[in-house]
């Protein structure tokens, strides 16, 4: 049904390669995706490479991400992010949830983003507020934590589904059955 519905549900974070979907992501942390693609233009024209922002100083990106909320954690993690590519990747995302998830600022969910959305590989289903509200109502799960939610998900769907179904749950949660005064039953 929701196939139907948002035919062109996919992403709403703006990236060009797997390194901007990755600080991305990680800036998307309580905060909204349209508020992180206001943040990430400048962002990025102003460290354009893994290795430009590995050099970067905390204070000068906490001040491009500051409108995100935690942006002196969210700062820390994502030069951490790209030193940590650069020494122990080559300055290269790597394409495993294990390798992804050893890296600063990125868990799990951080990791099914990248996976699914760059490489094509569905390793789970990522788990963001949408998600985990609209699992719940569906009666999916009763769990309160992502990781629970995430493995009660993963065994309902084909695994070659995971990503979309997390991109048509988090478009119904956003248009439809919202938070607040939800248009669904």
């Amino acid at each position: 049904v929701l196939e139907a519905e948002y035919p062109e549900a996919h992403c709403e974070l703006e990236f060009t390669n797997p390194f901007q979907l990755a600080v991305a992501t990680i800036l998307s942390a309580q905060t909204t995706d349209q508020r992180v693609n206001m943040v990430t233009p400048v962002l990025f024209d102003r460290y354009p490479t893994v290795k430009a922002l590995a050099f970067a100083q905390q204070e000068d990106i906490e001040e491009i991400v500051r409108t995100t909320g935690f942006f002196r954690n969210k700062a820390k993690n994502i030069i951490g992010f790209a030193r940590s590519l650069m020494a122990e990747h080559g300055g290269y995302v790597p394409a495993t949830i294990a390798e992804l998830a050893a890296l600063p600022g990125v868990g799990r969910k951080t990791a099914n983003v990248i996976l699914g959305n760059v490489f094509g590989i569905n390793e789970g289903v990522v788990v963001d507020t949408h998600v985990k509200r609209l699992s719940t109502l569906l009666h999916f799960t009763k769990e309160k934590t992502p990781e629970k939610i995430e493995q009660d998900l993963m065994p309902l769907f084909e695994s070659e589904n995971w990503t979309m179904l997390s991109h048509l749950l988090i478009w119904h949660g956003r248009r439809v059955c919202i938070a607040r005064r939800p248009r669904c039953g």
